[in-house]
């Protein structure tokens, strides 16, 4: 049986500082780990290491973005060090710089398969995270997430969330990839009509139907289970609620 680690994405918790609050009360729950974003530790990796370690939280990833790669990969790299990265992962593209073409898709998948084996070079991995608008079908038939993981080299961290707001089935999208999932957002949608929260909701108040599609979740291989919620209006009743919820289809508890 696979042990797993549950993680929690601080961005869940960024409207409601600071963020040592965030990891106390995550470390008194449970978790095993934090996937920060570049918010959470700012110009200050170490210092936030030091926190990590004084509450006894791994790193095992972060949302590092797309921009600061192209930047500078070595500096990205160091950060990594410094925090205990295991996977790089790129969290988006802002919208206006998303393209509208295969081709324009086909040369992102290229240049993340470039910093891909600058990663591996080091001993890191690199994974894109998706959301929905990698699955809307382009001209061709193909869709963005086809192109973005074309490489091997790519991993991937599924929301499966946003693949359900894509219109997609979360099985079927996790069999598409095999071998190449680096961790899991574990994100709950609202039925439809809810707006509150932006229509997230709970791990497992939600509609997905969690224990019907854990055995897709058990195949992708990866033992990293991140919670994460976009918009929750108390985010302590959110990490709290879905940890007990994910513990429970684990075995943690």
């Amino acid at each position: 049986m696979t042990e797993y680690r549950i993680s929690f994405q601080l961005y869940s918790a960024r409207n409601s500082p600071p963020v040592e609050t965030h990891l106390e009360a995550l470390a008194a729950i449970g978790y095993d780990a934090v996937e920060p974003y570049r918010g959470a530790y700012g110009d200050d990796p170490a210092g936030f290491r030091k926190k990590l370690d004084a509450f006894g939280l791994a790193c095992p990833t972060a949302h590092i973005g797309l921009a600061e790669l192209d930047a500078d990969v070595g500096a990205v790299v160091g950060t990594a060090g410094i925090l205990g990265l295991e996977t790089v992962i790129v969290p988006a593209v802002p919208a206006e710089e998303r393209s509208q073409d295969v081709d324009g898709w086909k040369a992102l998948g290229k240049k993340l398969a470039g910093h891909a084996a600058t990663m591996r070079a080091q001993g890191l991995e690199l994974a894109w995270h998706n959301h929905d608008f990698e699955y809307a079908v382009l001209a061709d038939g193909s869709r963005p997430i086809d192109h973005l993981l074309a490489n091997d080299a790519v991993l991937w961290e599924p929301d499966l969330g946003w693949i359900v707001r894509g219109g997609c089935d979360i099985p079927t999208e996790l069999g598409r990839f095999p071998g190449r999932v680096a961790a899991l957002h574990i994100k709950d949608t609202a039925p439809d009509g809810v707006t509150v929260d932006d229509g997230w909701t709970d791990v497992g108040a939600g509609t997905i139907d969690w224990r019907s599609i854990w055995p897709s979740i058990e195949a992708t291989g990866s033992d990293l289970l991140v919670l994460e919620h976009d918009a929750p209006s108390d985010w302590r009743g959110f990490a709290e609620k879905s940890f007990k919820f994910l513990s429970g289809l684990t075995g943690k508890q």
